[in-house]
């Protein structure tokens, strides 16, 4: 597989919120609206049907036009559609749909439906490779119970099945791993709350949530920190940590829901319903979203 010389995959790229209508329908009006406005506050491209979207719930025909309207929202060089799917056939087939939807790279799970071994995440990632869009493997042993480590990275790499990582265990020792192996295979950040470490270890992008809320702060943090500007970084990775370190997927999404409310970006109903934030927690959350917001950093 030809790598493009520009690797759409560097920099911020966002994993997407999805406005719902209240009659939990799609808003694609304001989806486009929320992806040109992350672009225009300096986000490098848009992750959409992702595992902080509700890919998972959506008819395909409902997945198939999240694609298509973020691609006509910012351009398909700038969208790297979610193609994780229970199997490969159905993986390849959603990796299909976004290559003929133009965008240039796309981002896939392991199988999720069971607890595949070497063998089949080989074969997996093999078969979704062979539509000829650049795959970013999705490391997340979380949710999926499968964990990519990095000699089996090193391995998808060399056979030319995957050309980055968004790597999502949380234990940046890992970055050091994968450069030995694989020296050649882009790590981007997954996990929000280690950020400052895996971007002085070598990261060359971001999937992330909170810039749905928080762009420009986002942003702000991510170039400082991959430049090694410590001085400029420490402050505000201090002062966002609160909003990043929720460790359950459930308030993750509410968190960033609520921090859109406070800048008044509309999230629409989430669906499925999601279990509510705790009292403290929502306080942590909207004094660290007014707090940047009153820096500038909004």
């Amino acid at each position: 597989m030809t790598v493009p010389q520009h690797r759409p995959w560097h920099g911020v790229l966002v994993a997407t919120t999805l406005p719902f209508t209240d009659r939990l329908t799609v808003d694609h009006g304001r989806f486009a609206e929320h992806c040109a406005w992350l672009v225009a506050n300096g986000c490098d491209g848009v992750v959409p049907n992702g595992s902080l979207g509700e890919y998972q719930v959506l008819t395909p025909e409902e997945r198939a036009k999240v694609v298509e309207t973020a691609v006509s929202a910012v351009g398909g060089a700038r969208v790297m559609p979610g193609v994780s799917a229970y199997g490969s056939a159905e993986a390849r087939r959603w990796a299909e749909q976004a290559r003929d939807a133009g965008c240039a790279s796309v981002m896939l799970l392991p199988p999720n439906s069971y607890r595949a071994d070497e063998r089949s995440v080989l074969a997996h990632y093999t078969e979704v490779a062979r539509v000829g869009v650049p795959v970013v493997a999705y490391n997340n042993p979380v949710d999926t119970k499968v964990d990519l480590v990095p000699e089996l990275l090193a391995k998808l790499h060399a056979e030319g099945c995957v050309q980055a990582v968004k790597e999502f265990s949380g234990d940046p020792r890992r970055a050091y791993r994968l450069s030995e192996l694989a020296p050649d295979l882009d790590l981007l950040i997954g996990a929000d709350d280690v950020l400052l470490e895996l971007a002085v270890a070598g990261a060359k992008g971001w999937v992330a949530g909170y810039p749905n809320a928080l762009p420009r702060a986002a942003v702000l943090l991510y170039r400082a920190a991959v430049a090694g500007d410590l001085d400029g970084a420490l402050p505000q990775y201090r002062q966002l940590h609160s909003l990043l370190r929720w460790d359950s997927r459930v308030e993750f999404v509410q968190a960033i829901k609520l921090s859109m409310d406070i800048v008044g970006r509309y999230g629409g109903p989430v669906r499925p319903p999601r279990v509510p934030l705790l009292p403290e927690q929502e306080s942590a959350v909207r004094a660290a979203t007014e707090a940047a917001v009153a820096a500038g950093l909004g």
